[in-house]
């Protein structure tokens, strides 16, 4: 039995013979696995935000909580913007460039008025790119 969206993903990159999502050893894996994981915890900390603001109930709101998961996703926001213009979500598509392209997907989506993009000039424009990837557009979330 296999559990944890990290593990099954790289199970499932082992399925097959074509080009692998997980680099197999060296500097690219752990560019990827740290790519991955910033993605991660910055949807990690989305979600756990839109549940305390839109699910909790309002005398239980926790403003400081939540001001705390806003600061992990603008804290993921700069690491990544830094890194584009390094090359480090260049090349060949990785589990890091989902990861961060997933997280990104999701702040349009629920946090679209945070303004990533105006503070992160380089991070949108790769994110402009990535997302017009088909895989990319066949989840874009129906409009409200």
């Amino acid at each position: 039995m296999l559990f944890d969206s990290r593990v099954i993903c790289e199970y499932l990159d082992s399925l097959h013979g074509g080009p692998k999502l997980f680099p197999p050893a060296g500097m690219a894996r752990w560019i990827a696995l740290r790519q991955q994981a910033l993605g991660d915890g910055m949807l990690d900390a989305g979600v756990l935000n839109r549940y305390e603001t839109a699910v909790r109930p309002k005398d239980k709101y926790w403003a400081e909580w939540s001001a705390g998961q806003m600061r992990k996703i603008r804290n993921g926001l700069t690491a990544l913007d830094g890194k584009v213009n390094e090359g480090a979500l260049g090349g060949a598509l990785t589990i890091g460039q989902i990861a961060v392209g997933c997280a990104l997907g999701y702040l349009d989506f629920r946090y679209a008025g945070e303004g990533w993009r105006e503070r992160h000039p380089a991070l949108a424009k790769w994110y402009a790119e990535f997302a017009k990837r088909k895989s990319m557009l066949a989840t874009v979330p129906p409009p409200a």
